[in-house]
Formats: C-alpha cells, sequence, structure tokens
C-alpha cells in the first residue's frame, strides 16, 4: 500500500485528479478539507482554538464556523494565515495520520491536501503529485466554487506558493488545462512508475 500526496493551489483541480485515481485505481482518499471542515463541525478543540484566536464573530447563528468569514481574514493578512495554519497542522494532521493507520484493504491512499509540504504530510508519503493549472483557469473556478468576486480570488491565488514551488518539490507533476483523456493519461504514466 503507497500513499500518494496531491497537493497544488486552489482551483488547480486537486479534487478532480483524486476522483480520476478513485475511478481507475484501488484506492482511498483522505480530503485535507473535509477532514477540517469535519472537525469544524462540532464543539471540537480544534474550533475552541480557532475562536479563541480569531474571535466570537466567525461563528454563525447557529453556532458553526462561518468559514467565508474566515477566509477573508486569513487572505488579507499573512501573520493570520500563519495562525490558522499552526492550528491546522496541529488538528488536522493528526486526524489524517490517524485515519491513514485504519485504512486497509487498497493499494493506494491519496491525500489531497493543499499544504502538503508546509504540513509535513509529504513525510509520510510514498510520491507526491503536484497539480497546477492557468492562473485564469484557477481564478474561475474558485469563483465558481465559492461564489466569491474575481478579486477576493486573485488575493486568495497571491497568498499561496507559485507554480515553481510545486515544481521544485513534487515527484511528479499534472497539468489540468487539458481534456479529461489527456489528464487520465497524465496519471495512468504516473501510476506505472509508481508500481
Amino acid at each position: 500500500m503507497k500513499v500518494i500526496g496531491i497537493t497544488g493551489n486552489s482551483g488547480s483541480g486537486k479534487s478532480t485528479i483524486c476522483e480520476i485515481i478513485k475511478e481507475n485505481y484501488n484506492s482511498k482518499i483522505i480530503d485535507a478539507d473535509k477532514v477540517a471542515k469535519k472537525l469544524t463541525a462540532s464543539q471540537t478543540e480544534y474550533l475552541q482554538e480557532i475562536i479563541k484566536t480569531f474571535g466570537d464573530n466567525i461563528i454563525d447563528e447557529n453556532n458553526k464556523l462561518n468559514r467565508k468569514k474566515l477566509a477573508d481574514i486569513i487572505f488579507n493578512n499573512k501573520e493570520k494565515k500563519m495562525l490558522l495554519d499552526k492550528l491546522t497542522f496541529k488538528y488536522v494532521v493528526d486526524e489524517i495520520k490517524e485515519q491513514i493507520g485504519k485504512i486497509k484493504d487498497c493499494d493506494y491512499i491519496v491525500l489531497d491536501v493543499p499544504l502538503l509540504f508546509e504540513s509535513k504530510l509529504n513525510e509520510v508519503c510514498d510520491a507526491t503529485i503536484g497539480v497546477l493549472a492557468e492562473k485564469e483557469e484557477k481564478i474561475n473556478r474558485i469563483i465558481n466554487r465559492d461564489k466569491i468576486t474575481y478579486e477576493k480570488a486573485l488575493n486568495r491565488l497571491n497568498n499561496q506558493a507559485d507554480d515553481k514551488f510545486y515544481i521544485d518539490n513534487c515527484n511528479f507533476i499534472i497539468l489540468n488545462n487539458e481534456s479529461a483523456e489527456k489528464i487520465k493519461e497524465q496519471i495512468r504514466k504516473i501510476f506505472i512508475k509508481l508500481q
């Protein structure tokens, strides 16, 4: 069983790549964003730490984390982003490692983690794949997914690592601007090497 880390900017299409892998290879996906959402869904220690760090105003009328408000804060302030990242690494990384330990009966565990290297989760991976896409494509995907303005989407991207970071650090790169068939072919070539 191999652990594969998938990383890249917001809007690069990491989830799409993970879905293709799941459909074509005997694999289980662990999505860091979903883990983080689950850990903030109830009154967990993680959520309490976020409230302590960012204040009560990031909680909505249903006592849930207002992720949009939090995103507005962290993507406009590098220091606040670092504070959230630190909390996320502390709680989410432990949860992901625990989940990896429980998975049996598959050939690949695929980690969908935007901050794979920053969180040091790359250290549990047998291989890492960086997903790249054209900047405008990423911006459009972010706008459609998160229902935010062009400026906010651009600001988000400008607060993340550039393509060179992924090219320099990942074992493999997938260019996610191409047709579905070409993307599947890129994945197939990577998985041949992984076997």
